[in-house]
């Protein structure tokens, strides 16, 4: 016998939450706000809004179903099942940090602040969830397939990502590096960098986008489903043992960039979570390209 489908509601802790994490009561933290010459009204006022939004999907999700809630820093925790309907309660980035998380369950995009929010990923409102949670199940789904970056170090770590992988220095420092396509005809360039950055086009919108401005003669941006990725080399320092020759490309199904590092310590972290990163050192390298999953965004 097959199981019902689960929801699960993804979430994150609201700046309200937080505030009264650190000062203990609603009328400590509004002192605290006031004498900085902020007022705590619509921070309580985006909280309430959030939490009527989880509850009006929750009560949205059929009888039948089961149910369960994570909060977005136990994400890398929690246990994602092949029969789970992933509904994201929040921002656009919310999205993206759940994304690296998943292996092709549906995605629903629930926006808690329309107006505020982009909406890019986020594209529906509470009162279309039960609609969605049904249609997310259904043989005719409607899904966007958007492509996604993937890091595999060649001690089998592997990191997944919906807008960018960057590696690099953990405390900002220049890393020393050698860097070049994934095949035995190249041969790699020697560089020190910031790090390195690859995005798809779900993240073209954002870090990626400001690093393509900057750079003539590169590809245009892809699109959030096209199976294509740009990478970028951050502040490449030229040397007499050092070069800037590979600072820009792009990658396509089957292309990989292998980086090998010579420096002490590099992370590679996805999507801004620099708490969920792949730990480099000496001598190891990483692969990174188009992820063989996509995330399935429920249109």
């Amino acid at each position: 016998m097959s199981l019902a489908p689960r929801a699960v509601l993804v979430h994150r802790t609201t700046e309200y939450e937080e505030l009264l994490a650190r000062h203990g009561t609603h009328g400590q933290a509004a002192f605290f706000l006031g004498s900085r010459g902020r007022s705590i009204d619509e921070i309580a006022a985006r909280h309430h809004r959030t939490r009527r939004a989880l509850d009006e999907v929750a009560a949205a999700v059929p009888l039948q179903w089961r149910r369960s809630r994570v909060e977005r820093t136990d994400l890398d925790r929690f246990l994602f099942a092949p029969e789970d309907v992933v509904v994201v309660v929040g921002q656009d980035g919310l999205v993206a940090n759940a994304a690296k998380y998943l292996a092709g369950q549906p995605v629903v995009g629930i926006d808690t602040d329309p107006g505020r929010n982009p909406g890019v990923l986020v594209r529906h409102r509470t009162a279309d969830a039960a609609a969605l949670l049904r249609a997310a199940v259904s043989p005719r789904c409607v899904a966007d397939r958007l492509t996604m970056v993937e890091a595999v170090a060649d001690d089998t770590q592997r990191l997944l990502a919906l807008n960018e992988i960057c590696v690099g220095p953990p405390d900002h420092r220049t890393v020393r590096y050698r860097i070049g396509p994934d095949d035995a005809g190249t041969a790699p360039e020697p560089q020190a960098s910031s790090g390195v950055l690859i995005g798809t086009g779900t993240g073209a919108t954002g870090w990626i986008r400001s690093l393509w401005r900057e750079r003539s003669g590169v590809p245009a941006l892809p699109g959030p489903v096209d199976p294509r990725l740009l990478w970028f080399v951050r502040e490449a320092w030229p040397s007499p043992t050092t070069g800037t020759s590979l600072i820009a490309g792009e990658l396509t199904i089957g292309q990989h960039l292998r980086i090998t590092v010579e420096s002490d310590r590099v992370v590679a972290f996805g999507d801004g979570m620099e708490s969920d990163a792949l730990e480099l050192t000496w001598g190891q390298s990483v692969r990174l390209g188009i992820a063989g999953t996509a995330l399935r965004l429920v249109v």
